[in-house]
């Protein structure tokens, strides 16, 4: 039985990894997402601690947006998913690739984007994704540059699973997002983002920062990404069980460039992955998976 219920969930889990904890997860083993109406995520606050303050001389780090600035950009997401249950053959679940021109436009509490034409490299998910040109979402940010919440609104004609899809994308990129330190730093700084990444499986995530370059409002940072578990079990979707976890290690890195005068990352991309084992404590059952996660921001 937990066979049965590890195939009809499990791809569920490794394409998204996260959800909001406030969303049912439907029997089949996808999350449901608003149909005809935005769709409000709310994002775990985060704690960031400098560890070096860098060089003379220190500035702050805070976007100057003013109201109506805007900006053309493209968010390119990947996430390669293999998975094994004991010795059975290993699996290739990963979701299709998926490209999004975006137009942001800074608000007074955040930023409003608007889709292009979304593209994917599955030929049936790109035409699922063709009525959601036009599509809205809104990032709601903090002052230091944290987002707080994810708000998606789809065309209503966009199918389920363009929708879904589209969640997925954006949520990956949302907490592969950067927050500034509080107190003004220099070249050199390093400073760590520490945020809770809700799920099935609640993760720790600190990224630490460095402040590699900067020309005026320009920044270049580098990003070193670790993920831990919260907890020693996985909880499946449903009550059907649990999972023991026996090991996960999951890194990344990354760089992006930022313009402080600009609501989104101008260029740049992080890539997180690694390996998780998971073991049924009533069973021989072993589940093995090995991820690969990509966001990447360019013009």
């Amino acid at each position: 039985m937990l066979l049965l219920v590890l195939a009809m969930t499990l791809t569920a889990f490794g394409v998204g990894c996260s959800d909001t904890g406030e969303r049912t997860v439907e029997s089949d083993g996808t999350e449901p997402v608003g149909v005809n109406k935005e769709v409000t995520m709310p994002i775990e606050a985060v704690t960031t601690t400098i560890v070096d303050p860098g060089a003379e001389p220190r500035g702050s780090l805070r976007r100057t947006l003013e109201p109506g600035t805007t900006q053309q950009v493209t968010l390119s997401t990947d996430h390669h998913v293999e998975q094994q249950i004991n010795s059975q053959a290993l699996r290739d679940i990963s979701p299709p690739a998926m490209t999004i021109p975006l137009t942001a436009q800074a608000g007074n509490d955040g930023v409003e984007l608007t889709l292009g034409n979304v593209t994917s490299s599955d030929p049936n998910l790109a035409k699922a994704l063709l009525p959601a040109d036009g599509s809205h979402v809104g990032f709601d940010v903090s002052e230091l540059g944290a987002i707080t919440a994810l708000k998606l609104a789809p065309k209503p004609s966009t199918p389920d699973t363009a929708r879904a899809a589209l969640e997925q994308a954006f949520y990956q990129a949302v907490y592969q997002s950067i927050a500034f330190p509080a107190e003004p730093v220099g070249v050199g700084s390093v400073w760590t983002v520490r945020q809770q990444v809700s799920g099935s499986v609640p993760l720790e995530q600190v990224t630490t920062c460095t402040l590699t370059a900067r020309d005026g409002n320009q920044l270049s940072i580098e990003l070193n990404v670790t993920q831990t578990p919260k907890s020693t079990v996985w909880h499946l979707p449903n009550e059907a069980g649990q999972l023991e976890i026996v090991d996960y290690l999951m890194h990344g890195t990354g760089t992006i460039a930022v313009d402080l005068g600009l609501p989104l990352p101008v260029s740049g991309s992080v890539q997180v992955g690694g390996n998780q084992t998971y073991r049924d404590p009533n069973s021989a059952v072993t589940l093995r998976q090995t991820l690969r996660t990509e966001v990447q921001w360019g013009a």
